[in-house]
């Protein structure tokens, strides 16, 4: 009886697990019903355009069109799809862009000739009602002429930019995750109707970001009861506000690289300081030095630098049934601009198993690292190195002749990850496994294998120059 209650409790929290823990977002906002018509939500970093400086006068600006010109097709992989991968609407959003930047006048152009049959229309009544009645009509005032055209458009829509996934899945229980992101850029310029000449060209892009993620369990509980369940949920982020926002910054960088060209002028000079307008400048600067993914590549982790860290020690030789000791150790590094970093380290830890055996070691190593991203804030490195320890009880018995025959060469490698909290700060994980150079280190010899351990650390390195 106990038994099957149990079993039943575990079924329920299998349940419980499958069908809230990995998707109670996405549950919280699940549509129940129809919604009514809302207003527009604004596409993030709004905040940046709409909070520019006021100009010292308004600019009148014509759009004649602002178009997708990349043809290109929303992507599927059931065959072919006629839907286009971007919203045809563009020239729109810019005038709602340039409208919400407070800094332009724009005029209708995209319709022009809509706009010239009305005003046919309207004096053609006017003169009319001049016939019927005597009385003098009102001219209609002229149409207001630009200072500039903004033109450009939508040049490119680069699909499955990144993709990837993860996934786990044990006895018949398990979830998986997969992402994609797509990249939409946009071109703007601005023209003089007086010269022709171009004043200025930008260019943006934004990421559009899909994911999705499930959950299931397949299995038997009882005899002849099968409980299956499954859960998940897809993301695809609107590529219509994805070139809102591109657009967005593509008029923000119009603005503000106008103001610095003379082109036109800040009501208020002092406002050339405003936190939007400095922030600008900073990610111009910084993006000068990033990757097609936009991430900063810049020279890190200076030539000299100091670490400590610490972690656990599992003993693998001829004893059985080992234990997790504690270990810790400190060190230099000299590091170079590129891929590689050499370290010098000293540590001590606790080399033990259940059966008996119990062994304080001492380690002195050098190691080379090679960094895969070494101009990001984070990479993964590979690293190799060798050493020596010995089981004395002071880390100086490496320089005590008395000692000499305790001291066990050994060699090792291992993987890492070091993240960059501040230029100067990094958080460094790492795992190794280093292997003796003969089998004397516990005293036993059995198999064909020498002693070995594994070694789990977290670590912290501190840079004390940068390079330039």
């Amino acid at each position: 009886m106990l038994k099957s209650t149990l079993k039943g409790v575990t079924a329920l929290w299998l349940i419980f697990v499958v069908l809230v823990v990995p998707a109670c977002s996405p549950y919280f906002n699940q549509p129940m019903q129809t919604s009514r018509a809302s207003l527009g939500v604004a596409a993030p970093g709004n905040e940046d355009l709409v909070n520019l400086p006021a100009p010292q006068q308004k600019i009148v600006a014509a759009v004649y069109k602002f178009r997708d010109q990349t043809g290109q097709y929303k992507p599927s992989v059931n065959g072919a799809s006629w839907s286009t991968a971007v919203t045809q609407g563009t020239t729109t959003i810019l005038l709602k862009s340039l409208e919400e930047s407070g800094w332009f006048s724009p005029i209708e152009r995209e319709n022009l000739g809509n706009l010239l049959n009305e005003r046919k229309i309207i004096r053609s009544t006017r003169a009319e009602a001049e016939a019927m009645t005597g009385k003098k009509e009102p001219v209609l005032p002229g149409l207001l002429f630009a200072g500039i055209i903004l033109e450009g458009g939508i040049i490119s829509y680069d699909a499955n930019v990144i993709t990837g996934g993860a996934g786990l899945r044990y006895f018949s229980a398990g979830g998986s995750g997969q992402y994609r992101e797509d990249k939409v850029t946009v071109y703007l310029r601005a023209i003089s109707t007086s010269t022709g000449e171009i004043l200025k060209t930008v260019y943006t892009s934004k990421t559009i970001l899909s994911q999705s993620v499930d959950f299931g369990v397949f299995r038997y509980v009882k005899f002849k009861r099968l409980l299956e369940a499954e859960t998940g949920f897809t993301y695809n982020e609107p590529s219509e506000m994805a070139v809102k926002e591109a657009i967005d910054k593509a008029v923000q960088s119009l603005i503000i690289e106008g103001i610095q060209e003379g082109y036109w002028k800040l009501k208020n000079k002092e406002e050339m300081e405003s936190p939007v307008i400095k922030e600008y400048f900073k990610e111009r600067e910084e993006i000068q030095h990033a990757d097609i993914h936009g991430q900063i590549m810049s020279n890190r982790r200076g030539l000299i630098g100091a670490s400590i860290a610490g972690g656990v020690i599992h003993y693998k030789g001829d004893y059985s049934k080992p234990d997790l000791e504690p270990f810790g150790e400190a060190g230099i590094r000299l590091s170079t601009p590129n891929n590689l970093a050499f370290d010098l380290r000293l540590g001590r830890g606790k080399l033990a198993a259940t059966e008996n055996f119990e062994l304080t070691v001492n380690i002195a190593e050098a190691n080379i690292n090679y960094f895969i991203f070494p101009k990001l804030k984070y990479s993964p490195y590979l690293q190799v190195g060798a050493g020596a320890l010995t089981t004395g009880r002071k880390l100086g018995d490496f320089f005590n002749d008395t000692a000499a025959d305790a001291v066990t060469p050994f060699v090792k490698a291992g993987i890492g990850m070091e993240y960059l909290v501040t230029p100067r700060l990094g958080v460094d994980f790492n795992a190794s496994s280093t292997y003796m150079l003969n089998d004397k280190l516990d005293n036993l010899e059995r198999g064909r294998f020498n002693d070995y351990f594994w070694t789990g650390k977290v670590g912290i390195n501190y840079y004390f120059n940068l390079y330039k």
